[in-house]
């Protein structure tokens, strides 16, 4: 069911980005967003872990480098029955984290300084256990795709703006500029946000510890709009890949509200039967490696 909702949703965008063209450039044009569309799917199959570890200067750890975090990755990974990810840490100040990759089996995790730094162990559990989740879920790859994609309409669009055909309907390429690049954010957003609440339970299930994921996303969402990230203000479609997306206007969050996926976390600690109350803080991970 999952790879059916992924295979409709990049149709859908792809035949977004192919109406465009049509308007735009007529049959030619259609003809060549369908190959430029087709390209970039394919591109960002094989390429999406690269492309977004590389704009982060992400390093990869080992359990020699840093056992305390490589090691708490890999007994999540367990627990969820996923073949241990490649695990990686940015020098960044801003807490946050995300997973890439095209399949479990070419799956990548990564995480702040800073995120590593500011929560407890129980909290850092629960992050990289909802991470693992998107990662189980086959998330990672659609998300990069859609954001991809997403991009592509835009920046066409925006193309139209100094080249449409002038012999065309000048209205209908203006409605297809101002409308089409919306169209994708919205389809963006719906997928985001219906499949953070799952990596949300995924992650709970997981660690077993979600009021410690509920407490970590609240201690992120009161710092992720005060650090300044530097690869959300280079690239701002980098946000929608954080657990808590920094940078972002509420409008254009391709994230479901904090408050709402905190309330739906204590839920399932009722129905996991855990005491309600927060995790104690302390214990964080050395980000230095040092054990």
């Amino acid at each position: 069911m999952n790879g059916l909702k992924t295979t409709m949703l990049l149709a859908a965008l792809t035949a977004l980005f192919m109406a465009l063209g049509f308007t735009l450039g007529g049959p030619r044009g259609a003809a060549i967003a369908l190959l430029f569309a087709g390209g970039m799917n394919l591109f960002t199959f094989w390429n999406a872990d690269k492309i977004v570890l590389k704009m982060h200067n992400a390093v990869e750890v080992s359990e020699q480098s840093h056992p305390d975090f490589y090691n708490l990755v890999a007994r999540l990974a367990q627990r969820g029955g996923l073949p241990m990810p490649r695990v990686y840490l940015i020098e960044q100040a801003a807490p946050n984290a995300f997973a890439t990759g095209r399949n479990p089996e070419n799956a990548a995790v990564a995480a702040t300084k800073g995120l590593l730094a500011m929560l407890s162990r129980d909290e850092i559990e629960g992050v990289m256990a909802h991470e693992l989740a998107h990662v189980k879920n086959r998330d990672t790859l659609i998300m990069t795709m859609v954001a991809t994609i997403a991009g592509a309409v835009s920046m066409l669009a925006n193309f139209g703006l100094f080249f449409r055909d002038d012999n065309r309907n000048p209205w209908a390429a203006m409605l297809a500029v101002l409308v089409a690049p919306f169209a994708a954010m919205i389809v963006q957003m719906a997928i985001s946000r219906t499949r953070e609440f799952g990596a949300d339970r995924g992650g709970a299930e997981i660690s077993g510890k979600p009021l410690a994921l509920a407490s970590a996303l609240a201690r992120i969402s009161n710092q992720a709009q005060r650090i300044p990230n530097p690869v959300v203000e280079r690239n701002p479609a980098a946000a929608q890949l954080y657990i808590v997306p920094s940078g972002v206007r509420a409008l254009f969050s391709t994230h479901p509200d904090t408050g709402d996926r905190i309330a739906a976390l204590e839920a399932i600690a009722r129905e996991q039967g855990a005491a309600p109350v927060a995790p104690r803080r302390g214990s964080a991970l050395d980000p230095l490696g040092r054990g």
